[in-house]
């Protein structure tokens, strides 16, 4: 089975609803291709009191080979809704060979929700895994829930999921150049707050009679358009966050003094550092609080993020296509987070390496390379067989 292949499969099953159908397709997959010890536990089921949702299916683990060094290949199976072009009349997804724009000429790809971000990847890792003779114990880890706060992830960490090592198969192709497959060592995190602004309501005509709320959320507006962005450096790289308002919402009526004001805030957070936002609780009547902290993620240890980049250095230098030889992975940051920043966070030396290219994920065309797919697969097996 090609790998082309086994994307075609995995993207064939819809995972926007329910990751459960895809889970067992993976599951089965391992269990007829190996001879690891393949693992489904309850995040996201019925049992998982933690879920936002009950039918999640649970995230699929394997293990094999032993030493005292685990290596991880991590993906994550469920995926955003689709675009309506992308359903099958049956509810279905749609999946289809595509040219896309600014690829080398001839190149295959396919198109379907999810082929970018990330079954293509997930697939990636599977035959890797199958194939590999690690040099000490392999896992692989496909999650549920990522696209919505790292469901599976949080609960296979809190439930002792812990290698010592992980390659996260998210995009990092195109950073650097077009075409090139480049190694992530940091990327952002995600803090999504609102502030509340409460006040007193009052007639229009009459304002000094109340207190306005939208007033007092200027104010909250001004600290957060006040605040410098933080910055970090990771392995030599500078990564810089960013903090803004994305939304506001007050008031009843014209004629009545607003009594409640909310505002969205965005940041995007760096490794060890935040901006400080709780300056505007500082401000009467204006509460804060987070809705959503994914965490950012660096690289512990520059040794791995060397040998994952000498194993994408070596397959692109091996690959038939002179075109494809025109580029040199390089060691980069991403913007995203990604489940590398709950693994990071509890202790886990990350990297993300995968096939998708910046713009592919989320979109009515995504799609995949799958000359591309088969250079990841070639990456982990190397990383799997080299790494102690």
């Amino acid at each position: 089975m090609t790998v082309g292949d086994l994307t075609r499969d995995l993207v064939e099953i819809p995972s926007h609803e329910s990751e459960a159908a895809v889970g067992d397709f993976i599951e089965d997959w391992l269990g007829e291709h190996t001879d690891a010890d393949v693992i489904r536990d309850d995040a996201g089921t019925e049992d998982d009191d933690e879920s936002e949702r009950d039918d999640r299916g649970g995230n699929v683990i394997a293990h094999k080979g032993s030493g005292d060094t685990t290596v991880a290949l991590v993906g994550h199976h469920d995926v955003v809704p689709p675009d309506e072009s992308q359903l099958t009349a049956d509810g279905g997804y749609v999946v289809s060979e595509t040219d896309a724009a600014g690829t080398t000429e001839g190149e295959r790809r396919l198109a379907g929700r999810g082929s970018a971000d990330m079954k293509g990847a997930v697939a990636a890792a599977m035959l890797a895994f199958r194939d590999a003779d690690p040099a000490g114990e392999l896992v692989f880890a496909s999650f549920v829930g990522e696209e919505v706060g790292g469901v599976g992830a949080r609960y296979a960490i809190d439930r002792g999921f812990a290698p010592d090592y992980a390659v996260v198969g998210e995009g990092s192709t195109g950073y650097s150049a077009p075409g090139v497959t480049d190694v992530a060592v940091a990327h952002k995190g995600r803090r999504g707050s609102t502030l509340v602004a409460s006040g007193a309501a009052a007639h229009a005509s009459e304002p000094e009679s109340g207190t306005n709320a939208i007033y007092r959320a200027s104010d909250a507006v001004d600290v957060v358009r006040g605040l410098e962005f933080p910055t970090t450096e990771v392995l030599g790289h500078e990564i810089s966050g960013s903090v803004a308002v994305t939304e506001i919402e007050g008031g009843s009526a014209w004629n009545v003094i607003p009594e409640r004001c909310t505002v969205t805030v965005d940041e995007r957070t760096v490794p060890g550092e935040r901006a400080p936002l709780e300056r505007v609780a500082e401000i009467d009547g204006v509460d804060w609080r987070v809705d959503q902290d994914l965490p950012p993620m660096r690289c512990a240890d520059p040794a791995f993020a060397d040998a994952v980049l000498d194993a994408a250095r070596a397959v692109h230098a091996g690959e038939d296509s002179a075109e494809r030889r025109t580029g040199t992975p390089e060691q980069v940051v991403k913007p995203h987070a990604t489940d590398a920043g709950w693994l990071a966070d509890a202790g886990t030396t990350c990297v993300v390496c995968g096939p998708a290219e910046p713009g592919q994920a989320h979109t009515a065309d995504e799609s995949v390379s799958v000359p591309v797919l088969e250079r990841c697969r070639d990456v982990y097996e190397r990383v799997a067989a080299s790494w102690v």
